[in-house]
């Protein structure tokens, strides 16, 4: 096993191109509010993307070093686990339109397609197990993060009253008041 760190500039890299993912993704969450839903669709869609677009960066970049030191093609092929990669381009899969249909309570796939039931099944799972209507502490605590921060980068902390619920506005003003005061450092 190598136990040598990551270079000093790829790391960086790295933490800069994670930074960028985090706030795409908190802009995909704030898409998914109420107020503004004229253009939930498409930037929900372009910020998704953009994430995992940026993500995929990430990934080659740490490749490349790893090639770049010796790492053996069939071991950098399983570690990017390319047996599970596909293209957006093709546009959503069966698998993703029988989840919906389950999500939405639409008619279902012939019983004789398992697969097809299977997707369904998870699709209804999200809202016959409560997994849409009671969000956990974690994901709450997620998105408070994730809407704080940005709140205070963008130095409009106001702003989170106006299209969180009020409980996860409150969660992201303590996050954004931490982020606003110099932490000590511990002793």
């Amino acid at each position: 096993m190598d136990d040598t760190q990551m270079p000093e500039p790829l790391r960086q890299a790295v933490h800069q191109l994670v930074s960028e993912v985090v706030m795409n993704c908190q802009e995909v969450l704030r898409y998914t509010e109420p107020d503004i839903a004229r253009d939930w669709k498409r930037m929900t869609l372009i910020r998704a993307t953009d994430a995992s677009d940026t993500m995929d960066t990430v990934s080659m970049l740490i490749a490349a070093y790893c090639q770049r030191t010796g790492m053996a093609m069939d071991t950098l092929a399983s570690n990017l686990q390319t047996r599970q990669q596909r293209s957006r381009a093709v546009g959503p899969r069966d698998a993703e339109r029988h989840e919906v249909a389950g999500m939405l309570g639409t008619p279902g796939p012939a019983d004789d397609d398992q697969e097809a039931q299977m997707w369904f099944s998870v699709g209804q799972g999200y809202v016959e197990d409560g997994l849409m209507s009671e969000p956990d502490e974690q994901r709450l605590f997620t998105e408070a993060c994730l809407h704080g921060l940005r709140a205070r980068l963008c130095d409009d902390v106001d702003s989170l009253d106006s299209y969180l619920p009020p409980h996860v506005a409150a969660m992201a003003r303590k996050v954004a008041a931490v982020l606003e005061e110099p932490q000590p450092a511990p002793a």
